[in-house]
């Protein structure tokens, strides 16, 4: 099985978007959390590679090319924990605001070069 960074040429660990924060952003537990490391991913140059390994490995948990994994599936957003709300709706309005900050906030960060 080959390394997802052994893909790309001349790329340094540095470089990568991914490398400029903590590994556990990538497993993070709270929606808003998950959203951030996705939007991490958006621009990475080797965001399909790193996925289609991801899928390749039968990654478990984790962000991985920008898609979330949850027990091995891939999966549009995390659900906060506990018991669903009566005003799910609120709710999802929220988690989507806090997930559109999030990517605001990624795009803001610079990358160390």
């Amino acid at each position: 099985m080959q390394n997802v960074f052994d893909t790309v040429v001349e790329q340094t660990d540095t470089t990568l978007p991914c490398r400029a924060y903590d590994p556990e952003v990538f497993f993070a537990e709270t929606p808003t959390d998950v959203e951030f490391a996705k939007a991490i991913c958006v621009e990475c140059p080797v965001k399909s590679a790193c996925l289609a390994g991801a899928l390749e490995r039968r990654e478990p948990w984790g962000v991985w090319g920008g898609e979330l994994f949850v027990q091995g599936v891939i999966v549009a957003r995390k659900r906060p924990r506990g018991r669903p709300r009566k005003d799910a709706a609120l709710v999802e309005a929220q988690i989507a605001a806090e997930a559109a900050a999030a990517v605001e906030a990624a795009k803001k960060v610079a990358i160390p070069a």
